[in-house]
């Protein structure tokens, strides 16, 4: 073998690496769900220097890379693209969940975002939803966040009575209801099911609806100010917004 001293002598430098370990622990433990692209844009807005090929490398070291197995989903055929708002409030998209607890009781998530920063306006969780409980959520959004124009969503029956068409006419909402069997026309919401899903519902263990509700509450902070998104150019919902309105703003003035 024709190595050089140097190179037959060499170990890899351990102390070096451990700001980069002790990081990704910290953001693996405390995002379990986060593939590399999203625990290294948050080192990176931790202010890290380290470079992607370093990062890596100690990841795959550190075995993150090793996915937990989960259900295998069948890819969508046929996606249908939705038109992006081009403000808040144009369109909101909601939809219903269902889960259950360790004693095996059911109970539901009534899901709102808004399509234009994907932003998580709220998610209810109780044993039933009725469609007059709906309406109080979304009174409670409208308060602080004012009416949307539109809102899309499938045809259950809490979103067909004649509860929510009332609370629609009176407020000027468009209430969009997508074709049966095509929950891609709804893909927003359904993007966001899945990370909810995969993030707290199968992640956790649950014997109380105040533990899943105390949970969410702490997530949606994370998921609206905390995690950065790809189809935001990897802002977080809350810095998307800041964004465009200020752009918004600075474009009415010439």
């Amino acid at each position: 073998m024709n190595l050089s001293r140097t190179s037959y002598r060499y170990r890899p430098d351990t102390q070096r690496d451990l700001p980069v370990i002790e990081a990704l622990q910290r953001l693996a433990e405390r995002y379990p769900a986060y593939g590399f692209s999203k625990l290294f844009l948050k080192i990176r807005r931790e202010g890290h220097p380290w470079n992607h090929k370093r990062v890596y490398r100690v990841y795959c070291v550190l075995k993150l890379n090793m996915r937990r197995k989960g259900k295998k989903r069948l890819p969508s055929r046929h996606p249908e693209p939705l038109v992006l708002p081009e403000t808040m409030n144009q369109c909101w998209s909601i939809d219903f969940m269902s889960d259950s607890l360790m004693c095996g009781r059911r109970f539901r998530t009534f899901n709102v975002v808004d399509d234009f920063n994907r932003e998580a306006l709220a998610i209810e969780v109780d044993l039933n939803l009725p469609a007059p409980r709906v309406i109080r959520v979304l009174d409670r959004i409208v308060a602080w966040r004012g009416y949307p124009e539109k809102m899309r969503m499938d045809n259950g029956p809490e979103f067909i009575s004649a509860v929510l068409a009332e609370w629609a006419d009176d407020n000027n909402v468009v209430l969009d209801f997508i074709q049966p069997g095509k929950p891609t026309q709804n893909s927003y919401v359904e993007r966001f099911n899945r990370t909810y899903r995969t993030e707290i519902l199968d992640m956790y263990a649950f014997h109380r609806l105040s533990e899943v509700r105390e949970l969410t509450d702490k997530w949606l902070i994370e998921y609206n100010e905390e995690r950065p998104h790809e189809s935001l150019d990897n802002l977080t919902p809350q810095e998307y917004l800041m964004a465009n309105s200020a752009e918004n703003s600075n474009s009415g003035w010439h």
